[in-house]
This record gives C-alpha cells, structure tokens and sequence, in this order.
C-alpha cells in the first residue's frame, strides 16, 4: 500500500531533511527538527505526490489516504492528550502548504482549525481566557472562509473596522471576549449570506476543506506566477503539514515570531527577527501590527521604545538563540525560522534556509567558510548566479541632495527611481510600456506578486522587516522600503500624502532600501563597488572554473565594463553596429547606392579609417586578449531609411534623387531578410565589403600591439556559413588581405579565420567546414531561430501560451533548448573537433549569459562562453560550479 503521510513528534519522525522531494520543505525540516529533539508540535505531512495524484485524477485524492490521515490524527491526540472532534477535549490544527523550494506566503494556510461554536466554549473554560478563544475563532472564520469558501478576508476586515469604530478601539488587543463573541456572529452571517450556507461546524469537513484548499492552491495564479520567476517545475507539486495548534494569542506571556541566524539584508552574523506579544503568527508577517525587535541590541539600533524579546523574556531568548545557532550548525547554512510562545513554553514551527539578498548571500558565505562551517567550493555552490544582478547596477551618490518625504524601514538594499503606480496591474502595464515604476501599496500581499516583478522597487506604509513586501523583494533583488508609517495611501484617488506633500500616480520618487528613506523626484546613482565578499567569491570561482568568459561588445565603454567585471576577452563584436552614426551611415548609404565595385570601393576607404579607430580601440583596452570580429552580417537594407519623410532627408543629404534612393531600398527589401542576403553571402556577392573590414582589424591589430606592447591575435569571424565553399571563398579574400597589410606594414601578425554555427546545415557539416574554420563560435540566438523555424522578435506571445500550457518549459530564447538546439551544438563540437583537433569552441549567443546554458556548455566541453557586460560576473560564477559540479561527478 503506498505511503501518503508521514508522521513526527516527541523526537521521532519517520522523515528526515533529505526527503524535501517527498515531503517538501516544510514537512522534511519539521522532521529534522524533531529527530534533533527541539520542540515541535506534533504533526503529520501528506506528500508532494498526494498532490500530484490530486491533479491526475480530477482532484480526487488516493483511496488510502482518508484511513492513513485518521490514524495520524490519533498518533497527534496520544501526543497531547486530545482528540480530533471531540467536544470537551478537542485537538485544534494548523494546516500548511511546504513545497519543495520555499515559496513564502503564495500557497495557502489555515490556522485554529477544528473551532466551532461548541469547542470555542471549551477552549475559553480550558484556557480560563474568553477573549483568547473568541479572538482565536474569528481568526479562523476569516482565514478559512477565505483560503476555502472563497469568501474574500477584506469582507471580514470591513465588519472588524465598523466594529473597531464603534467602540472606539484602536488595536485589536482591546477587544472584549463578549465583544468578539458578536464579531464572530456578525461573521457567520456575512458567510450565510454572501454564500447561502453556515459556516462549517464539522471539524472532519474543515480539514478535508483545508487540505484540498492547500492541494488547490499550488496551482492559483500568484504561486503559478512565483514559479516561473523562479523556475520551480509544476510537477513538484506542494505537501500538506497538519499540526497541533500551539497559540501565540493566549495573553501576555504568550508571543510568536519569525527570526534569522544572520541579518538577511547584510549577512551579519547576529541574530535579527522580530515578534509581537499575544498574537498569532500572520500578524507578523501581515504588518496589522507594528512587530518589536528580537535582540535589544536591534532594538535600540531601530530606536524602538517596545520591549525586545531579549529584555521580555530573558530564559525563552536564550533558548530560541541555542536552537538558532544549533540550527545552523547542522544545516551549515544561515536559518529562518518561526516560533511560537505560549504561556512561557518555547515551539518552534519552522526553520529552512533562509532567502536573502545577494549582498548578505555573499557576506554569509565568506564568512562561513572563514568559520570553516563549509568549504571555498561550497561557498561558490552557496551563490545564486542570476542574483549577482543586485549587486552589478547603481546605489544612491552619498553626495546627491536628498530630498528626504518618508523613512520606513531598509527591507530591501539596494536603490531605485520611477513613477509611483497604485496596483500590481498598473506596474506590469508601464513597465511592459517601458516605464520605470515604484510599487506603492499600504501592505502587499501575495497576489501582487507580478506587479512586484514588474515595479523597479516597492514602498509599503505598514509592516515590518518580515512582511510578505520584504521577504519577497529581498527574493526578487527589488529594492524595498515598508512600514513608512507617515505616508498616507488613498488608493481611490490614486494620491500618497508624505510631509504634507500630494504625490499622484506618475509623480517620481526614488527609494532607498538600504537606508529606507523615501526621496522625492530622481536622485544620481552612482556604480557598486565590487570589492570585498564579492571579489573572494569571485577569486574562488575563478579558481574553480574550466572555461573562460568573454563579452559581447563593440563599443569602448561596453568593452571597459566588461574588463572591470573579469571578462577575458571578446567573444563577439557586431561591426555592424560601428556603421549607424554620423559620418559612417552616410559613407555607408553611399556604398549601397553605389552601381559598380569602383564607386563601392570608394565609399568603403572613407569607412576605413573609422572601423579601424574602432578595432584599434578595442584592442588597447583587452590589451592581448582574445577579440572576435564577426563580419557585417545584417542585410543592407537596414542601412536604408524607411519612411518617405527620411528617404527625402537622406536623399537631399547625399545629392541623389529620391526616386533612385526608394528603388534601391524596394530592390533591397526582403520578405524575410533573417533568412536572406546577409552574413557571408553579403561578403560573396561584394567581397570588397569583407576586404575593407579585414584591412581594419589587421591594420588596428599592429597600431595597437605596439601601443600596449602586448601581441594582438585577431580573430575574424564570418557569420551565416552553411557551405564550406562559402567559407573558403571569404577566408580566400581574408587572407590575401593579410599578406597585402604584413608586406605593406613590414610586419608579420597572427590571425585566425573561423565561422559561427547558426544554421542547422552548419552544425551537421562540421567536420567539412572545420577543414576551413578555425574556431567555432555558436551564435545561440540564430541557430535557435532557425532550428525552431520562429522568429525570437515575434514569438514571445505564443512562446508564454506554449509554457503556460506546459509544451515547454522555458523560452527557448531565454535558456538553451539543451535536447534540440544542443544537440546541434554537440554534434558540430564533436565533428569540428574530430576534423581539427584542439579547435577552439565558444558560444555568443544570449544563452552565454544564463546559467542553465553555461552548464550545458561546461558539459559539451566548450572553451569559453560570451555575454552582455553586466552578466559577466554571472557567467564566471556559473561556469565555476558548473566545473565544480563536473568534477564532483
């Protein structure tokens, strides 16, 4: 019979912390924790692949589970001494969704689960607290009605507020128990007349409720959304996590709270958290209260005048912070953890590694291994690539005016500047428009999940550094500000009042998440400094990785970007885009109109001396580096002006007709001009073209060998081959260029000729094209076109319909289709290096940049990988553990 749940508790449990496949996260570490013989409440997990039986049989669970849930709930009663339904000794529940990566606050949670209008009674006379008991049943009315009936919690926030008014009460703390007990009448009413039914009194049906809910909402739209920003498979599926209740709400020896092992902004090694007495634990998280610092050192740090847990209660301190550090310890990794007090008896309901920026990931990793807790490898495997990205843009200049209109609290490192919008629909709607925006809401929730992606930053006026705002941002790298108290939000009149200023929707602010002031207009950024952590970590890497990383670049200021971040090299220079300013589009525009090779030839020696200042430039600045030059490739219609207004300017600009000037740029048209007269077939059709750019790069390559001193090995690439002959006539030409320059210039240089593989045919043919070539460059982006037959410029709508509907997994375009397009990549790999051993191989395309794609390579045995600027870091990190990786088998 198969197994669906698995059970823990009074330090045993029949899972352990390697089972997060089968248990999730949540489920294997709650485990761990009690194997560990920390205090945890009693409980049981039904597995990730209940969940995915779930979704293959109609949502139907498996036979066996109904019986296996019963006896585990009678494994929980022998624990505590209570039974599940029983009036007079009730067992009350949490249950919680744990998937296999954390996805905090998307998936659902219901908590007092198992009240009803007769065990509220017996909670009230066991616990010889009323009011905690009818605020507890509240909570759960809200929280069920919500996660299960679908009965949205702002219905309920209305009723309480009317209320609150009423009586003139501010907090929810001064709330009677009699007052509460006709809150929840209120509530039921509400629920029997938006739903036309009760209120569920069956505690049996409240959990089957809860537990299909939790089932449900793996796939609702914001854990959907979170998991393809972060790309965790849907077929992993979530558990559920039944627990005894243990109540944070039972008075003022009561508490809960959520707490790191290091600061996740920064990485400190200090404890940092925070709680809030007499609550429960979505009022930490939710920002409905302001929460208290756990340490007093964060207390006095915050300018706090509420009492730290440290100071409130001395003994449980000192116990969380031994099962903080111990945690830590066996798990080598910094921990977030969740706690509940009640009445003085310390539980701890969760720890797992903790999300953080990548400031803090770097910092905490450093240090770790200077603890010697793991080693310099594991330090590099510790470091999420992509997060790199936060640390490579711009921080707020110390020297700019700040123009300071709110102070919230630093959730969030990291700056940003845009245009303050109201909702998530709003962001993703500029954003998609190319606008910048900041992200202003009183709290977010989970279902702003894409308007946080799409925001540059987010700004809340309630909650604290634990709040879903914060914890997602830090996630996501987005700069963060919350709990800003003074900043008034009016969503209806789309208007944020701060320091007695009116800032409307499109005003801009800028936000600083790493002081949390709030500025008005934009302020100067200025460029990180990548010293510190970031250059161990980058050392090590170095250390640790096979293959090299070059760049994509062809303008000076790319290229000097490129060398500060560790690029080795030029992997792709389009000399294309060297042709589209000032003097060069008109010398060039005067090429193409040109009827013979003597008018053609002429235009090209005023571009000369221009593309070789380029070539010269560039390799003083790698100074003997490698630098691939790939040949013009765009067809030449590009060049050409498109409206009838330009043809008219450039007409009268070059002193030709403009009749003469639109019948060359009609003749030039092609239907599709991806697949047309471009790359090598250009150079086929006007050698002189390929012959002026080759003249260039050898001329610039001995002006700059001897200006740095350092020998220059250009490497000239000819795009779009498919034929070997095609290569062979343009290396012909190549060549015969370079022995004119050598026995003009009276020098000998080194130089290669070799292609990139674009096209299927040239992937296939390799080993012929290799007699030729050598080196290969894969150009991804093309060669991913053309296997697929799309076009990358008109596919991202079906592209998200095919990933939505699960025919793909990831855009193609984005990360490299490993089984096709690498294939193809493997196949000329091998075939080029069985013609011409030791050929060297790279790839230029956009997948040189993304980590899965660099694994894949560091696989396939390339020699280096070429990306944008600002990825370089991010290519040097991933090769590294993806060499790691390789040598670990």
């Amino acid at each position: 019979m198969a197994k669906w749940v698995y059970t823990f508790g009074d330090g045993a449990a029949e899972g352990r912390a390697d089972d997060k496949a089968l248990l999730g996260g949540k489920g294997a570490n709650l485990a761990e924790m009690c194997a560990l013989g920390l205090p945890v409440p009693p409980g049981f997990t039904i597995t990730t692949e209940a969940c995915n039986h779930f979704y293959a049989h109609g949502r139907q669970y498996p036979a066996e589970l109904d019986a296996q849930v019963r006896a585990a709930l009678d494994h929980i009663g022998r624990l505590t001494g209570r039974a599940f339904g029983d009036k007079s000794n009730a067992l009350l529940l949490s249950v919680r969704s744990g998937a296999r990566a954390s996805m905090p606050g998307m998936m659902d949670t219901v908590l007092n689960l198992g009240l009803n209008d007769e065990t509220v009674e017996t909670l009230a006379a066991e616990s010889g607290d009323e009011r905690f008991a009818w605020d507890s049943y509240r909570r759960f009315i809200t929280m069920y009605s919500d996660v299960v009936m679908g009965l949205d919690h702002e219905v309920f926030e209305e009723i309480l507020d009317q209320e609150k008014g009423r009586l003139g009460a501010d907090l929810d703390t001064e709330i009677t128990a009699g007052q509460w007990k006709h809150i929840v009448e209120l509530y039921k009413a509400r629920v029997m007349e938006e739903l036309e039914q009760p209120f569920p009194q069956d505690p049996a049906e409240q959990l089957w409720g809860a537990i299909g809910a939790v089932f449900s909402s793996w796939m609702n739209h914001r854990a959907i959304t979170y998991r393809r920003l972060h790309d965790i498979p849907e077929a992993w599926g979530t558990a559920v996590n039944v627990q005894a209740m243990v109540f944070g709400n039972m008075g003022e020896t009561s508490a809960t709270g959520v707490a790191f092992s290091r600061n996740p902004s920064t990485g400190e090694n200090r404890l940092y958290g925070e709680f809030l007495v007499n609550a429960q634990g979505e009022d930490v998280v939710a920002g409905i209260r302001t929460p208290q610092a756990i340490t007093e050192e964060a207390r006095i740090a915050g300018g706090s005048d509420k009492p730290s847990l440290e100071k409130l209660m001395p003994d449980l301190f000192a116990e969380f912070a031994g099962f903080a550090h111990r945690l830590e310890a066996h798990y080598r990794d910094m921990q977030d953890m969740e706690f509940t007090i009640e009445r003085g008896k310390l539980w701890m309901l969760q720890t797992r590694n903790g999300k953080r920026t990548a400031k803090a990931a770097m910092k905490i990793a450093v240090d770790m291994a200077g603890e010697e807790l793991i080693s310099k490898e594991e330090a590099v495997l510790r470091i999420e690539p992509a997060s790199l990205d936060q640390l490579l843009h711009p921080t707020i200049d110390p020297s700019a005016k700040r123009d300071v209109i709110a102070m919230g609290l630093p959730a969030s490192p990291g700056a940003a500047t845009g245009e303050i919008v109201f909702t998530s629909e709003e962001a993703e709607e500029m954003s998609s428009a190319g606008r910048r925006v900041i992200l202003v809401r009183v709290e977010t929730s989970p279902e702003d999940i894409h308007g946080m992606h799409a925001a540059q930053g987010i700004l809340t006026s309630r909650g604290g550094m634990t709040s879903h705002a914060a914890v997602v941002a830090r996630g996501m790298g987005k700069p963060c500000v919350s709990g800003a108290g003074s900043v008034r939000i009016d969503y209806r009149n789309e208007v944020m009042l701060a320091m007695g200023q009116t800032f409307r929707k499109g005003d801009v602010v800028t936000i600083d998440g790493s002081s949390g002031q709030v500025l008005k207009g934009a302020v100067p950024m200025l460029q990180p400094e990548l010293s510190g952590d970031f250059a161990s970590i980058m050392e090590w890497a170095d250390a640790g990785r096979r293959m090299k990383v070059r760049t994509n670049a062809e303008t000076p200021a790319d290229a000097r970007m490129a060398r500060s971040f560790g690029a080795e090299g030029i992997g792709l220079c389009r000399t294309e885009h060297m042709f589209f300013e000032g003097d060069r589009i008109v010398a060039m525009r005067e090429m193409i109109l040109a009827d013979t090779e003597s008018g053609r030839r002429a235009a090209l020696a005023k571009l000369l001396p221009m593309q070789k200042a380029d070539f010269v430039e560039l390799f003083e600045i790698m100074a003997g580096l490698p630098v691939t030059i790939r040949l013009l490739d765009p067809p030449l219609h590009e060049f050409l002006p498109k409206t009838e207004e330009e043809i008219g300017e450039v007409a009268a600009s070059l002193d030709v007709k403009p009749d003469l000037l639109r019948r060359r740029t009609e003749t030039l048209h092609e239907f599709n001009p991806m697949l047309g007269h471009r790359g090598c077939r250009l150079a086929i059709s006007y050698p002189e073209i390929a012959e002026m750019q080759a003249r260039a790069i050898f001329e610039a390559a001995i002006e700059a060998g001897k200006a740095t001193g350092a020998q220059v090995v250009p490497e000239v690439m000819v795009p779009l081959v498919g034929l070997m002959k095609e290569l062979e006539f343009v290396k012909a030409r190549i060549d015969a260029v370079a022995k004119d320059v050598m026995k003009e210039s009276g020098t000998r240089f080194d130089y290669l000729v070799g292609t990139m593989i674009e096209l299927p045919r040239a992937a296939i043919r390799a080993h012929v094209i290799a007699e030729v070539a050598e080196f290969f460059s894969f150009g991804t982006n093309d060669l991913t076109q053309t296997t697929f037959g799309i076009s990358r410029d008109d596919s991202a709508g079906f592209l998200e319909t095919y990933r939505q509907k699960g025919i793909i997994e990831q855009d193609p375009f984005v990360s490299l289709d490993v089984e096709g397009v690498g294939e193809l990549v493997r196949i000329a790999a091998e075939k080029g290096r069985d013609t011409r051993k030791g050929i060297k191989l790279g790839i230029c395309g956009e997948h040189g940049g993304d980590p899965a794609s660099i694994r894949f390579c560091e696989e396939t045995g390339l020699d280096y990988v070429s990306c944008s600027p600002f990825r370089v870091p991010i290519a040097r990190l991933a090769a590294a553990q993806a060499a790691i990786a390789a040598r670990a088998g």
